[in-house]
C-alpha cells in the first residue's frame, strides 16, 4: 500500500499513541503525500492498520479540508472564508486567483500545478485576509502579493 519508507514512518508514528486510531491524522498525511490525495485503497488500508471502520476513516478525511479525495495540484491555494478574512477582502482575493489561474473554487489548473480552495478559519484573524499555500501562510494578502506568490510558484 505505502512505500517502504512511508510504512516505516507510519510504524514510527503509531508508537507515539497509546491507541492506534489516534494516529489517523498523521497517517492520512502520509497517504496523501504518497499518492497526491487519499485513495479508496488508502482508506481501507488505514482502517485495517488503525483498528477503525472504513466509514470512520472516511469521516475524518471528509471533515478536514487538508485532505483531498481526488487528485489536486502541486500547490494547494486555500483562501480563508470566515468572517475576519471576508471582511478584509478574501472574496476578492479568491476571485482574483480564480481569474488569474483560470480555474474555479475546488478546481485544478489544466497543467496540474494549482488547486484553488476556500477553507474555514486558518487561525490568523488578526492578519486577514490569509492565503495558505500547502503549509505556508501568507497574511494580509492583496491581489499584488498573491500575484507575486503565484509568479514564484510558476517558476519552480
Amino acid at each position: 500500500m505505502f512505500s517502504e519508507a512511508n510504512e516505516k514512518k507510519l510504524d514510527e508514528i503509531m508508537t507515539h499513541y497509546p491507541v492506534k486510531r489516534s494516529a489517523i491524522l498523521p497517517a492520512l498525511y502520509i497517504a496523501q503525500d504518497e499518492h497526491g490525495y487519499v485513495t479508496d485503497d488508502d482508506i481501507r488500508y488505514l482502517a485495517k492498520r488503525l483498528d477503525m471502520r472504513i466509514n470512520e476513516v472516511e469521516e475524518v478525511v471528509t471533515f478536514y479540508t487538508m485532505y483531498s479525495r481526488k487528485p489536486i495540484g502541486k500547490y494547494k491555494l486555500q483562501v480563508c472564508r470566515t468572517l475576519s478574512c471576508m471582511l478584509m477582502g478574501a472574496e476578492q482575493i479568491t476571485e482574483h486567483i480564480s481569474h488569474r489561474l483560470g480555474c474555479g473554487i475546488g478546481e485544478t489548473t489544466p497543467d496540474g500545478k494549482f488547486t484553488l480552495q476556500e477553507v474555514e478559519c486558518l487561525g490568523y484573524c488578526d492578519l486577514a485576509p490569509v492565503l495558505q499555500v500547502n503549509f505556508d501562510y501568507h497574511e494580509k494578502v492583496t491581489s499584488e502579493s498573491v500575484d507575486k506568490v503565484i509568479d514564484g510558484l510558476q517558476q519552480k
